[in-house]
């Protein structure tokens, strides 16, 4: 319980150091974003030829490759994650507005500032304790279970830098959304 009190302090310091540069941190945030994005991109394309040359000499030479499926699955977090802030940003996330759309526009925003208040405590909480099973991982020296031996951390390292900057990002939208300018 003490570990979540500190946390929702930090996040409290974080939103008033974001608040004060938001002008700042907005297109800075918004660079990385686009760089995440081109990474997720780039992975994406590198595991479908990946999987598509393993298919290849498998079935063609007998001769697959070895770690094709741990390599895939550990490069699974890093396409979701580093693109999930740029998701967030350009409202790509499938959402239901069903109730909000029926609101007056000042019940509307003060309840999607309320989601995203809540969705920013959930999204600390989760990068917090995943960026601990990230550490954990990387002091560990944690490999896969079977040759080539891939180092998992960096995989788990994509998930708390996904959830961090989601946070972020959703914070921003509470100030355009209480200060539009």
């Amino acid at each position: 319980m003490h570990e979540l009190a500190v946390l929702a302090v930090i996040v409290a310091a974080v939103m008033a150091a974001t608040t004060v540069a938001h002008r700042l941190i907005g297109p800075a945030l918004r660079y990385l974003e686009y760089g995440l994005l081109a990474c997720s991109v780039a992975i994406i394309l590198f595991v479908a030829f990946f999987v598509g040359a393993e298919v290849v000499m498998r079935y063609l030479f007998n001769a697959p490759i070895p770690g094709h499926l741990e390599g895939s699955e550990l490069l699974l977090p890093m396409i979701v994650f580093f693109a999930f802030s740029y998701t967030q940003a350009t409202h790509g996330n499938v959402g239901m507005d069903l109730v909000l759309d029926v609101m007056a526009p000042n019940a509307r925003r003060y309840t999607t500032v309320v989601a995203l208040l809540a969705s920013i405590f959930i999204s600390a909480v989760l990068a917090y304790f995943s960026y601990k099973n990230a550490y954990q991982l990387w002091l560990y020296d944690d490999v896969t279970m079977t040759p080539p031996y891939f180092r998992t951390w960096p995989s788990a390292a994509a998930i708390p830098l996904g959830y961090t900057l989601v946070a972020i990002r959703m914070y921003l939208q509470i100030l355009n959304l209480l200060m539009p300018d």
